[in-house]
């Protein structure tokens, strides 16, 4: 783009802004309604059903009638990507960040799992469209109070992004796996394990298969699965966010106060019998200390990544 003003043809399809050509007749179509049209039918009949044609045809229209409207089956996938993500939740003004985000992961994966599709979909840019952009403010939101600066809600968002990616996607096809044939889950695995795995050279595997913990057949629950797995990646945010304010409160990362007469010798306000103070010699490299923003859950170096959204979508446009 030569104007800095100007704004994708992504965003303008997604946003309404885009003047669709007039000849001949009145339109007889919206991009909504060929958006509901393609949605419905993916839901029907799964996402390789989707064509300008079967759409077309839902719609009792000609094909070429469509690309007036949409201009190609990536476009269409952009606009199913983003309509796929009902609005979200409103959160409570008094919640805690972390319960905030446990109602905001369980909301995507609710409303993404009535149109499984969507997992199917490639994420290949940052969230643009309205619903994206919607679910995107709400998590921003919940972790208004936690005193992180704004790239580093950022950062925690787009991990919760791709944990319920994964999450989506493992579960909507161990679901249907599991449904298929459950004893592959459990006695039958454990066996199979027990007969293949050799302790010399799977000696932490090994291990684990001598508990037992394979021979039983255990129901593959997908909401057990999932909570477990965002309680440990909440808990490293909640570690996160602890170091990240903890200078800016008056504690150490451990949670405990800060002492003003420091004996490590790396900070203005330390002890003078040290020798190290603000006047050091320079000599002795020690320098003032400093986060390393690559560690941690969420960490980062310099500025904040471009997220990819919720959904995602091809054209490097929608999440």
């Amino acid at each position: 783009m030569t104007d800095e003003n100007q704004v994708s043809a992504e965003v303008t399809l997604l946003w309404g802004l885009r003047e669709t050509v007039r000849r001949g007749r009145k339109p007889s179509l919206t991009v909504a309604e060929i958006t509901r049209a393609a949605v419905e039918v993916a839901d029907a009949e799964g996402l390789a059903a989707v064509s300008m044609a079967r759409i077309a045809a839902h719609l009792g229209n000609a094909t070429m009638t469509l690309y007036r409207y949409v201009k190609s089956k990536d476009e269409l996938l952009l606009l199913m990507a983003d309509a796929a993500l009902d609005g979200p939740p409103d959160l409570p003004d008094d919640v805690d960040w972390r319960t905030g985000l446990t109602l905001w992961v369980k909301g995507v994966l609710t409303v993404l799992r009535r149109h499984p599709w969507a997992a199917q979909i490639p994420v290949s840019g940052p969230p643009m469209g309205p619903n994206n952009l919607w679910w995107f403010d709400r998590a921003l939101r919940a972790l208004a109070g936690t005193g992180l600066e704004e790239e580093d809600k950022v950062g925690v968002v787009m991990g919760l992004v791709t944990f319920v990616h994964g999450e989506l996607r493992l579960s909507i096809d161990l679901s249907a796996s599991y449904a298929e044939n459950p004893e592959a889950f459990g006695r039958q695995y454990g066996m199979a394990l027990a007969r293949v795995v050799d302790a010399r050279r799977f000696p932490a595997l090994s291990r684990v298969i001598a508990t037992g913990i394979f021979e039983g057949d255990v129901p593959y629950d997908e909401e057990v699965e999932g909570a477990f797995a965002l309680n440990l990646y909440l808990d490293g945010v909640g570690a996160f966010i602890e170091r990240r304010t903890a200078g800016r409160e008056g504690r150490t990362p451990d949670g405990g106060p800060e002492r003003e007469g420091r004996s490590s010798g790396t900070g203005p306000e330390e002890d003078r019998s040290s020798g190290t103070g603000p006047e050091e010699d320079r000599s002795s490299g020690a320098e003032p200390e400093r986060e390393d923003r690559s560690s941690g859950a969420g960490g980062r170096a310099g500025a904040a990544p471009k997220p990819p959204g919720p959904v995602g979508g091809p054209g490097g446009s929608d999440a």
